[in-house]
């Protein structure tokens, strides 16, 4: 099974950019490294170093859905590099829903290899509260093969 490695305060800031946004979903990027743990590839752990935080550009649904602007993700990449990182995920915030990847976040997931980081966010519709973080992997090498497993959190 894959597992997303992350600092204790990187994991707490992410939480926190949920519970800021909420009502809305927050999302951002993960920039870091991967690993492979076997001579197979499979076992793929991913380290994340670093969060960028993105601006979410959907103004129709903004509660339930999130969008990052590509000019943001340009920047992320260039960022990674200089820093001798890669982009290794995504993360997002389901405002008063479960931590569970919904088929908008399936048929928007397009970054192979990268971790897609949920956070619930409970709340009374002005703050909110992060619950629970679950992590899935975008697995296969096209949009028809494309699947997300669910991937193990290691918070250090």
């Amino acid at each position: 099974m894959s597992t997303l490695h992350i600092p204790q305060s990187l994991y707490d800031q992410l939480r926190a950019h949920g519970e800021e946004t909420y009502p809305n979903e927050c999302c951002g990027i993960m920039l870091g490294k991967a690993s492979a743990h076997s001579e197979t590839g499979e076992d793929e752990s991913l380290s994340v170093q670093q969060l960028i935080r993105a601006g979410n550009t959907r103004t129709d649904s903004a509660h339930n859905r999130y969008h990052i602007a590509p000019q943001e993700l340009l920047k992320a990449q260039r960022e990674a590099r200089n820093a001798g990182l890669d982009i290794v995920g995504f993360y997002h915030s389901h405002p008063d829903h479960p931590a569970q990847w919904s088929i908008t976040d399936f048929n928007e997931a397009h970054w192979f290899g990268c971790a897609y980081v949920i956070t619930s966010v409970d709340g009374d519709k002005t703050t909110g509260t992060a619950q629970i973080t679950n992590s899935f992997l975008l697995t296969g090498s096209t949009e028809e093969d494309k699947t997300f497993a669910s991937q193990s959190i290691e918070v250090a």
